[in-house]
């Protein structure tokens, strides 16, 4: 709303000030100030809203220590990362743009999908929440709609270098002017993969080798791998939620690099320097990436050891969605087994934890455990270790992946 009042104000009546609106750091900004004021402020009057209304967190007993210490602490705390995230960015976003419309559809599809879960647990009293198959279902809807739009939707386009002696175009590289050439805009399910020099995949390639004539059919194969990282992403960030300040924090390090990597795709300049796929009009992303670091470190504020409130799956499955849509749009998805590390080693804790069980049941007719429990923080509590450190520890592991992930833009 902001950013089309001042683009208003600027063309017809040169007021002063009015074209900062018009740079995507300046909004950027902005949007992360924003963001962080509203979930500090007035996240403590959600809080104590939700203390009023009882919604308490029921603690399982699994034998942690300081776990009864938690029972009672309010949850559905989601509702601060999404209000101070939204409120932003309607604010300060071009709502046109096609990513700033996905981004906005999944924090609310998946926000209302966490918000029910609680709901059933906290008002109905029933521990399972919303049944898991339910959960699937709203997650492969959420993969099909950010999967079909982004591949039939006219405007997620790339644009890639042209040979020598066709339409040029001019930039300048480390202030020196260069003619570069460019194709038009193009349709394209054309990824990156890391670490390797020739770092463009072209998803329809999995079914085209067999007969190019299927390459019509490619999008299947593209909505099919959609769903799969939105389930897997959102997931693991749910899995991840389980001791006070791990989920809020590591989301923060994950968005906040994913946010460089849409910066640096959306801006023609940048790209050609780094030699990455250009993608037009990824960059509006920034903004909503600002505003929802700062929602997550305002959370942080309330959420840290001694948590006043949790997320819930409010947060934690909205969390997982949106940076599985980032990295989807900004053709980064392939570097999440790598920036998502402590998501994919919390998944794969669980995983082998029951499949070893199963196995071990069946063949000895006793059960055996990988772990001392899982998810993977749990093992760590379950050995002495007090949460703050697993938290400390987690964060900068996540920190560190955040790096190598930054760095895959040159090695190559």
């Amino acid at each position: 709303m902001l950013y089309y009042l001042f683009e208003y104000l600027e063309k017809q009546f040169q007021f002063p000030g009015a074209s900062l609106f018009g740079y995507i750091t300046f909004r950027a900004a902005f949007a992360i100030i924003l963001s962080l004021l509203i979930s500090t402020i007035y996240g403590k009057r959600i809080i104590k809203y939700l203390q009023k209304k009882q919604v308490g967190e029921t603690i399982r007993d699994l034998g942690l220590e300081g776990q009864q210490q938690k029972a009672g602490t309010p949850t559905m705390g989601g509702l601060i990362i999404i209000l101070a995230t939204l409120i932003p960015v309607v604010l300060l976003a071009k709502l046109e743009n096609i990513y700033i419309i996905l981004l906005l559809i999944t924090t609310i599809w998946m926000g209302t999908i966490g918000f029910i879960d609680d709901y059933i647990k906290k008002f109905k009293k029933d521990k399972e929440g919303l049944k898991g198959r339910f959960k699937v279902l709203g997650q492969i809807g959420l993969g099909i709609i950010v999967g079909s739009t982004l591949y039939f939707h006219p405007d997620v386009t790339i644009k890639e270098e042209l040979p020598q002696n066709e339409q040029a175009q001019v930039v300048v590289v480390n202030n020196t002017v260069q003619t570069k050439q460019f194709k038009e805009e193009e349709k394209s399910t054309k990824t990156t993969i890391p670490f390797l020099k020739s770092n463009e995949f072209d998803y329809a390639d999995l079914i085209t080798w067999v007969n190019p004539v299927l390459a019509q059919y490619a999008w299947v194969i593209f909505i099919l791998i959609t769903i799969f990282i939105i389930t897997a992403v959102s997931n693991g960030a749910n899995l991840t939620d389980g001791i006070d300040g791990l989920a809020a924090g590591t989301s923060a390090i994950i968005v906040l690099t994913l946010g460089i990597f849409a910066w640096v795709s959306g801006n023609i300049i940048f790209s050609d320097y780094l030699n990455i796929m250009y993608i037009p009009r990824v960059e509006e992303i920034t903004i909503y990436i600002a505003a929802f670091v700062g929602a997550l470190i305002g959370f942080l504020w309330y959420n840290t050891y001694p948590a006043q409130v949790f997320m819930g799956d409010t947060g934690s499955l909205t969390i997982g969605g949106i940076i599985a849509v980032i990295a989807i749009a900004v053709r980064k998805e392939w570097l999440i087994p790598v920036l998502c590390g402590i998501f994919l080693a919390e998944n794969l804790s669980v995983v082998m934890q029951v499949s070893y069980f199963k196995y071990t049941k069946k063949k000895y007719g006793e059960g055996r455990r990988i772990f001392k429990m899982s998810p993977l923080h749990h093992h760590y509590q379950k050995s002495g270790y007090h949460e703050s450190k697993i938290v400390t520890r987690f964060w900068i592991v996540g920190i560190l992946l955040a790096i190598i992930s930054i760095v895959t833009l040159k090695i190559r």
